[in-house]
């Protein structure tokens, strides 16, 4: 087994060589990306953590088989969130109900800072609120909005990932924000 220290200070891409040559690489790439993964399929699928834990253990088994195909020079974490994206697309098309969305304590500072809503409702933010706004968004401004804000990816990012103009991104953003601010408005009732 690989010692995980040993794999800090190495790229993403210097580990999928390695990988290639020795199995156990893959073990530092998947610790690498595991909760980051982890936390976009929940957003983007609305899934309990524990479907969202099975899709992402598909993300690692694909993506590992895989690594022959990945272009070094290309960004790993867009191939990476690219496979993410299509595994959570196609777990939502085989699942018929659509349960809440599963947010984490620290991802309410994120949407506060974003929105700057944290003045507007007395500095006081509505965890239940946010989880049924961001739900209530069609799924390509849930998603942008993921990626973008929770996931801290730059817009060129986001187009790799989800194979998208980065004008369409800067403009799914855009209306996101604005269509989030509005359910958030609305269902804490301050006048929109």
């Amino acid at each position: 087994m690989i010692d995980t220290r040993s794999c800090e200070s190495k790229t993403d891409e210097e580990l999928v060589g390695l990988s290639l040559k020795d199995s156990d690489y893959f073990f530092c790439l998947s610790k690498r990306y595991e909760e980051k993964l982890l936390r976009y399929i929940t957003h983007i699928s609305k899934f309990s953590r524990e479907d969202s834990e099975d899709v992402l253990q598909e993300v690692f088994i694909k993506t590992y088989y895989n690594l022959n195909g990945f272009d070094p020079s290309l960004k790993f974490s867009s191939w990476i969130y690219r496979i993410a994206h299509n595994e959570a697309v196609s777990a939502i098309r085989k699942k018929v109900a659509r349960p809440t969305l599963y947010l984490e304590e620290g991802d309410l500072e994120k949407f506060g800072d974003v929105f700057d809503m944290v003045k507007d409702v007395d500095n006081s933010i509505d965890r239940k609120a946010i989880d049924i706004a961001l739900s209530n968004l069609d799924e390509k401004y849930r998603e942008v909005l993921v990626l973008r804000f929770l996931d801290e990816k730059d817009y060129v990012e986001i187009s790799d990932i989800l194979k998208k103009p980065v004008s369409t991104v800067g403009n799914l953003i855009l209306r996101g924000k604005k269509l989030f601010k509005y359910e958030y408005e609305k269902l804490i009732g301050v006048s929109v």
